[in-house]
């Protein structure tokens, strides 16, 4: 298979994060995979773009909404298939024969989730998220987003929203969003902020407000006031 692969990661001052998620990425393009990396960035004022036109990706700048990063980096790939990929998420060994398979079969696929920290929270945290995109088809955009660009659009993309843009694009692929049997390894450093029951609890409240019709922006107002 040629390099049929675009990935697309938003930013946003994480050049603390970034290496890790690059450094990951190696293992597509030595497979002759990934054809073109693009970090779609919402005006960092730290090192973040300087760091990702140092690894030879893409660099696109325009407003700080995650979705609308999310959509100004699916239009510029050129790739038959694009992951869409947190800056702050690293993905495992054995993740390109993964995807490889994934791209033969067809269709929309997540990873599973796991945490870079140890103990019983980080487990269940996970765990739930694991059986709530297995069940439901609700991935979170931490989990890695793996899907053909035509099924993408015909989907109608990322809507440019600042907040659950991952679970309105896969209610539009109707949960349809099968589960990869590797995990990716994300942050807890929200979870260890703010504490691990409290932050799983807001995160699943966020959910159920959004899918009972809350506004977005108003969510993520409140969000970052946190």
């Amino acid at each position: 298979m040629r390099a049929a692969l675009s990935v697309v990661i938003p930013t946003l001052d994480a050049d603390q994060a970034l290496p890790a998620c690059l450094a990951a990425l190696f293992e597509g393009l030595r497979d002759g995979l990934i054809r073109e990396v693009i970090v779609s960035d919402g005006g960092s004022t730290d090192a973040t773009r300087a760091m990702a036109e140092a690894a030879g990706a893409m660099v696109l700048t325009g407003a700080p909404s995650r979705g609308g990063q999310l959509r100004r980096g699916a239009r510029a790939a050129r790739g038959e298939w694009v992951l869409f990929l947190h800056a702050d998420t690293v993905l495992p060994e054995g993740w390109a024969g993964a995807a490889r398979a994934q791209m033969a079969r067809g269709g929309a696929a997540a990873f599973r989730l796991s945490f870079d920290a140890g103990g019983i929270a980080p487990r269940l945290v996970a765990g739930w998220a694991n059986l709530r995109s297995g069940l439901l088809g609700l991935p979170y955009g931490d989990q890695g987003l793996l899907i053909e660009r035509d099924r993408y659009e015909r989907a109608g993309g990322h809507p440019d929203i600042p907040l659950m843009e991952d679970v309105a694009l896969a209610r539009a692929l109707r949960g349809r969003i099968a589960l990869l049997p590797l995990a990716v390894r994300t942050s807890a450093a929200r979870y260890r902020r703010e504490g691990w029951l409290r932050r799983g609890a807001r995160n699943l409240w966020l959910l159920v407000r959004y899918l009972c019709g809350a506004d977005p922006a108003r969510l993520a107002a409140r969000y970052r006031r946190r």
